[in-house]
Protein backbone atom coordinates (compact mmCIF):
# COMPACT_ATOMS: atom_id res chain seq x y z
CA UNK A 1 0.00 0.00 0.00
CA UNK A 2 1.19 4.01 -0.98
CA UNK A 3 2.47 5.70 2.15
CA UNK A 4 0.58 8.98 2.75
CA UNK A 5 2.42 11.89 2.16
CA UNK A 6 5.51 12.94 4.93
CA UNK A 7 3.50 15.68 7.19
CA UNK A 8 5.83 18.93 8.80
CA UNK A 9 4.70 17.47 12.39
CA UNK A 10 5.91 14.24 11.32
CA UNK A 11 9.57 15.71 10.22
CA UNK A 12 9.21 18.14 13.75
CA UNK A 13 8.79 14.90 15.99
CA UNK A 14 11.82 13.22 14.32
CA UNK A 15 14.05 16.00 14.92
CA UNK A 16 12.77 16.60 18.45
CA UNK A 17 11.17 20.30 17.71
CA UNK A 18 8.43 22.30 16.63
CA UNK A 19 6.10 22.11 13.78
CA UNK A 20 6.71 26.12 13.45
CA UNK A 21 10.42 25.16 13.88
CA UNK A 22 10.70 23.11 10.70
CA UNK A 23 8.80 25.74 9.10
CA UNK A 24 11.51 28.20 9.79
CA UNK A 25 13.68 26.29 8.80
CA UNK A 26 11.97 25.48 5.18
CA UNK A 27 11.81 29.84 5.12
CA UNK A 28 15.01 29.92 5.84
CA UNK A 29 14.49 32.07 9.00
CA UNK A 30 17.52 33.23 10.79
CA UNK A 31 15.78 32.70 14.59
CA UNK A 32 17.27 29.36 14.06
CA UNK A 33 20.56 27.73 15.02
CA UNK A 34 22.64 26.04 13.11
CA UNK A 35 22.42 22.81 15.10
CA UNK A 36 18.27 22.59 15.03
CA UNK A 37 19.10 23.37 11.34
CA UNK A 38 21.18 20.48 10.55
CA UNK A 39 18.62 18.26 12.74
CA UNK A 40 15.50 19.33 10.79
CA UNK A 41 17.27 19.07 7.38
CA UNK A 42 18.63 15.43 8.38
CA UNK A 43 14.88 14.80 9.19
CA UNK A 44 13.55 16.32 5.61
CA UNK A 45 15.84 14.03 3.70
CA UNK A 46 15.35 10.90 6.04
CA UNK A 47 11.66 10.69 5.84
CA UNK A 48 11.97 12.23 2.09
CA UNK A 49 9.36 15.25 2.88
CA UNK A 50 8.41 17.34 0.48
CA UNK A 51 8.57 20.73 0.88
CA UNK A 52 5.87 22.15 -1.51
CA UNK A 53 4.51 25.72 -2.15
CA UNK A 54 1.55 25.10 0.53
CA UNK A 55 3.89 25.26 3.05
CA UNK A 56 6.16 27.69 2.31
CA UNK A 57 3.39 29.96 1.98
CA UNK A 58 1.14 29.01 4.89
CA UNK A 59 4.51 29.96 6.65
CA UNK A 60 4.69 33.36 5.30
CA UNK A 61 1.05 33.79 5.96
CA UNK A 62 -0.23 33.03 2.32
CA UNK A 63 -3.38 31.28 1.73
CA UNK A 64 -2.70 29.50 -1.72
CA UNK A 65 -6.11 30.02 -3.08
CA UNK A 66 -6.81 31.61 -6.05
CA UNK A 67 -10.18 33.50 -6.80
CA UNK A 68 -12.03 32.89 -9.64
CA UNK A 69 -15.32 34.72 -10.66
CA UNK A 70 -17.76 34.04 -13.75
CA UNK A 71 -21.04 35.04 -14.96
CA UNK A 72 -22.22 31.35 -13.88
CA UNK A 73 -21.26 28.37 -12.96
CA UNK A 74 -23.55 26.33 -15.38
CA UNK A 75 -22.51 27.34 -18.40
CA UNK A 76 -19.87 24.33 -20.32
CA UNK A 77 -17.95 27.27 -21.55
CA UNK A 78 -17.42 28.78 -17.71
CA UNK A 79 -17.31 25.18 -16.06
CA UNK A 80 -14.55 23.76 -18.22
CA UNK A 81 -11.99 26.39 -17.61
CA UNK A 82 -12.53 26.42 -14.19
CA UNK A 83 -11.50 22.64 -14.39
CA UNK A 84 -9.12 23.50 -16.69
CA UNK A 85 -8.21 26.01 -14.21
CA UNK A 86 -8.31 24.34 -11.07
CA UNK A 87 -5.89 21.19 -12.69
CA UNK A 88 -3.17 23.61 -13.49
CA UNK A 89 -3.48 24.92 -9.76
CA UNK A 90 -3.79 21.47 -7.95
CA UNK A 91 -0.08 20.87 -9.91
CA UNK A 92 1.48 23.97 -8.86
CA UNK A 93 -0.25 23.60 -4.91
CA UNK A 94 -2.75 26.19 -5.32
CA UNK A 95 -6.66 26.12 -4.57
CA UNK A 96 -9.44 28.00 -6.58
CA UNK A 97 -12.15 29.29 -4.60
CA UNK A 98 -15.04 29.90 -7.81
CA UNK A 99 -17.96 32.28 -7.48
CA UNK A 100 -20.55 33.13 -9.60
CA UNK A 101 -20.63 37.23 -10.28
CA UNK A 102 -23.95 37.65 -12.44
CA UNK A 103 -24.25 40.88 -11.78
CA UNK A 104 -22.50 44.03 -10.28
CA UNK A 105 -23.27 44.04 -7.12
CA UNK A 106 -22.69 40.48 -6.30
CA UNK A 107 -19.55 41.47 -8.50
CA UNK A 108 -18.32 43.79 -5.43
CA UNK A 109 -19.90 41.31 -2.91
CA UNK A 110 -17.31 39.07 -3.55
CA UNK A 111 -14.57 41.29 -4.33
CA UNK A 112 -14.57 42.46 -1.02
CA UNK A 113 -15.09 38.70 0.64
CA UNK A 114 -12.33 36.92 -1.15
CA UNK A 115 -9.69 39.65 -2.44
CA UNK A 116 -9.76 42.85 -0.08
CA UNK A 117 -10.07 40.21 2.81
CA UNK A 118 -6.86 38.68 1.17
CA UNK A 119 -8.48 34.86 1.81
CA UNK A 120 -7.29 34.81 -2.13
CA UNK A 121 -4.15 36.23 -3.43
CA UNK A 122 -5.53 36.59 -6.85
CA UNK A 123 -8.33 36.64 -8.97
CA UNK A 124 -9.42 35.30 -12.59
CA UNK A 125 -12.32 36.81 -13.74
CA UNK A 126 -14.25 35.04 -16.93
CA UNK A 127 -16.28 36.75 -19.52
CA UNK A 128 -15.00 40.37 -18.06
CA UNK A 129 -17.89 43.17 -19.10
CA UNK A 130 -17.10 46.58 -20.03
CA UNK A 131 -18.71 48.55 -16.96
CA UNK A 132 -16.47 50.30 -14.21
CA UNK A 133 -16.55 46.99 -12.28
CA UNK A 134 -12.90 46.41 -11.96
CA UNK A 135 -12.21 49.37 -10.71
CA UNK A 136 -13.18 47.95 -7.32
CA UNK A 137 -10.44 45.34 -7.42
CA UNK A 138 -7.44 46.56 -4.67
CA UNK A 139 -4.51 47.93 -6.52
CA UNK A 140 -1.57 45.29 -6.54
CA UNK A 141 -3.94 42.10 -6.86
CA UNK A 142 -2.63 39.79 -9.75
CA UNK A 143 -5.43 39.51 -12.12
CA UNK A 144 -5.87 37.65 -15.18
CA UNK A 145 -8.78 37.98 -17.83
CA UNK A 146 -10.04 35.18 -19.18
CA UNK A 147 -12.23 35.72 -22.35
CA UNK A 148 -11.34 39.04 -23.22
CA UNK A 149 -8.06 41.60 -23.39
CA UNK A 150 -7.83 44.00 -20.71
CA UNK A 151 -8.72 47.44 -21.07
CA UNK A 152 -6.00 48.62 -19.13
CA UNK A 153 -2.47 47.86 -18.03
CA UNK A 154 -3.71 46.18 -15.27
CA UNK A 155 -4.44 42.77 -15.71
CA UNK A 156 -2.85 39.48 -17.94
CA UNK A 157 -5.34 37.61 -20.20
CA UNK A 158 -6.01 34.49 -21.31
CA UNK A 159 -8.78 35.20 -24.70
CA UNK A 160 -10.01 33.41 -28.05
CA UNK A 161 -9.55 35.70 -30.65
CA UNK A 162 -12.86 36.27 -30.78
CA UNK A 163 -13.38 38.98 -33.98
CA UNK A 164 -10.87 36.42 -36.05
CA UNK A 165 -13.32 33.47 -34.30
CA UNK A 166 -16.41 36.03 -36.07
CA UNK A 167 -14.13 36.08 -38.88
CA UNK A 168 -13.76 32.41 -40.24
CA UNK A 169 -17.15 31.92 -39.09
CA UNK A 170 -18.92 34.31 -41.20
CA UNK A 171 -16.89 33.65 -43.66
CA UNK A 172 -18.17 30.08 -44.07
CA UNK A 173 -21.49 31.30 -44.38
CA UNK A 174 -20.47 33.64 -47.14
CA UNK A 175 -18.93 30.97 -48.74
CA UNK A 176 -21.31 28.94 -49.22
CA UNK A 177 -23.80 31.58 -50.98
CA UNK A 178 -25.68 33.63 -47.74
CA UNK A 179 -26.43 37.00 -48.14
CA UNK A 180 -28.75 37.74 -45.65
CA UNK A 181 -27.06 36.29 -41.82
CA UNK A 182 -28.82 36.98 -38.52
CA UNK A 183 -26.91 37.25 -35.26
CA UNK A 184 -27.65 35.98 -31.48
CA UNK A 185 -25.37 37.88 -29.45
CA UNK A 186 -23.73 36.97 -25.94
CA UNK A 187 -24.27 40.16 -23.60
CA UNK A 188 -23.30 42.90 -25.38
CA UNK A 189 -22.13 44.52 -22.10
CA UNK A 190 -19.41 41.63 -22.08
CA UNK A 191 -16.16 42.16 -24.18
CA UNK A 192 -16.22 38.90 -26.18
CA UNK A 193 -19.83 39.90 -27.26
CA UNK A 194 -18.79 42.96 -28.22
CA UNK A 195 -15.79 41.86 -30.32
CA UNK A 196 -17.51 38.75 -31.53
CA UNK A 197 -19.96 41.31 -33.07
CA UNK A 198 -17.43 43.52 -34.47
CA UNK A 199 -15.98 40.77 -36.18
CA UNK A 200 -19.29 39.64 -37.82
CA UNK A 201 -20.12 43.15 -39.56
CA UNK A 202 -16.26 43.66 -40.67
CA UNK A 203 -16.76 40.37 -42.73
CA UNK A 204 -20.24 41.45 -44.24
CA UNK A 205 -18.67 44.96 -45.25
CA UNK A 206 -15.86 43.16 -46.76
CA UNK A 207 -18.36 41.52 -49.24
CA UNK A 208 -20.47 44.42 -49.89
CA UNK A 209 -22.94 43.01 -47.32
CA UNK A 210 -25.10 45.47 -46.03
CA UNK A 211 -24.88 45.50 -41.87
CA UNK A 212 -29.07 45.10 -40.58
CA UNK A 213 -29.42 45.85 -37.53
CA UNK A 214 -32.68 44.02 -37.36
CA UNK A 215 -31.33 40.93 -37.74
CA UNK A 216 -29.06 41.07 -34.54
CA UNK A 217 -30.55 39.93 -31.13
CA UNK A 218 -29.01 40.04 -27.88
CA UNK A 219 -28.99 36.78 -25.92
CA UNK A 220 -27.80 35.49 -22.26
CA UNK A 221 -25.85 32.13 -23.46
CA UNK A 222 -28.84 29.97 -22.80
CA UNK A 223 -30.02 28.03 -25.26
CA UNK A 224 -33.84 29.35 -24.04
CA UNK A 225 -32.77 32.66 -25.48
CA UNK A 226 -31.47 31.31 -29.02
CA UNK A 227 -35.15 30.19 -28.88
CA UNK A 228 -36.60 32.84 -28.11
CA UNK A 229 -34.14 35.22 -30.38
CA UNK A 230 -35.37 33.12 -33.38
CA UNK A 231 -39.49 33.36 -32.15
CA UNK A 232 -38.60 36.95 -32.05
CA UNK A 233 -36.95 37.19 -35.48
CA UNK A 234 -39.76 34.61 -37.18
CA UNK A 235 -42.26 37.29 -35.95
CA UNK A 236 -40.89 40.02 -37.42
CA UNK A 237 -41.07 38.30 -40.65
CA UNK A 238 -37.09 38.83 -41.05
CA UNK A 239 -35.38 37.65 -44.09
CA UNK A 240 -32.57 35.82 -43.32
CA UNK A 241 -30.45 32.43 -44.78
CA UNK A 242 -28.20 31.34 -41.87
CA UNK A 243 -27.62 32.15 -38.08
CA UNK A 244 -24.58 33.01 -36.61
CA UNK A 245 -25.05 31.98 -32.88
CA UNK A 246 -22.06 33.60 -30.61
CA UNK A 247 -22.02 30.08 -28.76
CA UNK A 248 -23.09 26.29 -28.60
CA UNK A 249 -26.51 26.70 -26.79
CA UNK A 250 -27.52 29.41 -27.86
CA UNK A 251 -27.31 27.43 -31.63
CA UNK A 252 -29.21 24.70 -30.36
CA UNK A 253 -32.09 26.96 -28.93
CA UNK A 254 -32.24 28.58 -32.44
CA UNK A 255 -32.35 25.04 -34.08
CA UNK A 256 -35.23 24.15 -31.77
CA UNK A 257 -37.12 26.80 -32.29
CA UNK A 258 -36.67 26.36 -36.71
CA UNK A 259 -37.66 22.78 -35.99
CA UNK A 260 -40.51 24.14 -34.11
CA UNK A 261 -41.40 26.56 -36.72
CA UNK A 262 -41.56 23.61 -39.71
CA UNK A 263 -38.33 24.59 -40.75
CA UNK A 264 -35.37 22.27 -41.78
CA UNK A 265 -31.44 23.00 -40.49
CA UNK A 266 -29.68 23.69 -43.10
CA UNK A 267 -32.27 23.10 -45.94
CA UNK A 268 -34.01 26.03 -45.13
CA UNK A 269 -31.71 28.10 -42.87
CA UNK A 270 -28.02 26.96 -41.61
CA UNK A 271 -27.00 27.36 -38.02
CA UNK A 272 -22.87 27.80 -37.16
CA UNK A 273 -21.89 28.07 -33.12
CA UNK A 274 -19.16 28.74 -31.18
CA UNK A 275 -17.69 26.66 -28.44
CA UNK A 276 -17.99 22.81 -30.10
CA UNK A 277 -19.14 21.53 -26.83
CA UNK A 278 -19.15 17.75 -26.36
CA UNK A 279 -22.47 16.93 -27.54
CA UNK A 280 -22.36 19.15 -30.91
CA UNK A 281 -21.65 16.52 -33.21
CA UNK A 282 -24.47 14.35 -31.91
CA UNK A 283 -27.35 17.55 -32.05
CA UNK A 284 -30.12 17.11 -35.16
CA UNK A 285 -28.40 18.14 -37.53
CA UNK A 286 -24.84 18.05 -35.96
CA UNK A 287 -23.73 21.76 -35.17
CA UNK A 288 -21.19 23.19 -37.42
CA UNK A 289 -18.45 25.37 -34.87
CA UNK A 290 -16.03 27.54 -33.97
CA UNK A 291 -14.17 25.21 -31.67
CA UNK A 292 -12.31 26.77 -28.63
CA UNK A 293 -9.97 24.27 -26.05
CA UNK A 294 -11.94 25.92 -22.93
CA UNK A 295 -9.91 23.67 -20.83
CA UNK A 296 -6.84 24.62 -21.86
CA UNK A 297 -7.78 27.89 -21.89
CA UNK A 298 -8.23 27.74 -18.39
CA UNK A 299 -4.89 25.87 -17.60
CA UNK A 300 -3.00 28.88 -19.07
CA UNK A 301 -5.09 31.25 -17.05
CA UNK A 302 -3.96 29.60 -14.24
CA UNK A 303 -0.57 29.28 -15.01
CA UNK A 304 -0.37 33.22 -15.84
CA UNK A 305 -1.88 33.71 -12.58
CA UNK A 306 0.26 31.61 -10.44
CA UNK A 307 2.85 33.66 -12.19
CA UNK A 308 1.79 36.67 -11.18
CA UNK A 309 1.92 35.74 -7.81
CA UNK A 310 5.15 34.74 -7.71
CA UNK A 311 6.63 36.42 -10.27
CA UNK A 312 5.29 40.32 -9.44
CA UNK A 313 8.09 42.57 -10.77
CA UNK A 314 7.75 40.36 -14.10
CA UNK A 315 5.09 42.12 -17.04
CA UNK A 316 1.88 40.93 -17.82
CA UNK A 317 1.12 39.14 -20.29
CA UNK A 318 -1.73 38.65 -23.05
CA UNK A 319 -2.46 35.51 -24.94
CA UNK A 320 -4.64 35.23 -28.05
CA UNK A 321 -5.90 31.49 -29.04
CA UNK A 322 -7.22 31.36 -32.55
CA UNK A 323 -10.41 29.41 -32.95
CA UNK A 324 -10.82 26.47 -35.35
CA UNK A 325 -13.58 25.73 -37.77
CA UNK A 326 -15.83 22.65 -37.66
CA UNK A 327 -17.88 22.37 -40.46
CA UNK A 328 -20.78 19.56 -39.76
CA UNK A 329 -24.16 19.34 -40.79
CA UNK A 330 -26.15 22.21 -39.90
CA UNK A 331 -25.00 24.93 -42.50
CA UNK A 332 -25.10 24.52 -46.18
CA UNK A 333 -25.92 26.84 -49.66
CA UNK A 334 -29.24 28.79 -48.91
CA UNK A 335 -32.19 27.88 -50.71
CA UNK A 336 -34.95 30.47 -50.68
CA UNK A 337 -34.12 31.28 -46.34
CA UNK A 338 -36.70 33.40 -44.85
Amino acid sequence: MQRSRVTIREVAAQAGVSHQTVSRVINNSERVTPETRARVNAAIQELNYNINAVARSMARGQTCTLACLSPNLTDYTFASIIEGAETEARQHDYFILAASAPDGQTFASLIDSLVSSRRAEALMVINPYTDERYTLIPDGVPLVYVGAQPHHGKAASVAMDDQDLAHQAISHLVSLGHRQIAQITGPLEEDCSQDRNAGFEAVLLEHGIQVDPALTLEGDWSATSGFHAVQQLLENHSHFSAIFAQNDRMAVGAIRALHHAGLHVPGDISVIGVDDMPLASYFDPPLTTMRQDTYGIGREAARLLIHAVEHSEEPLHSILIPAELVVRGSTGSPSSGL
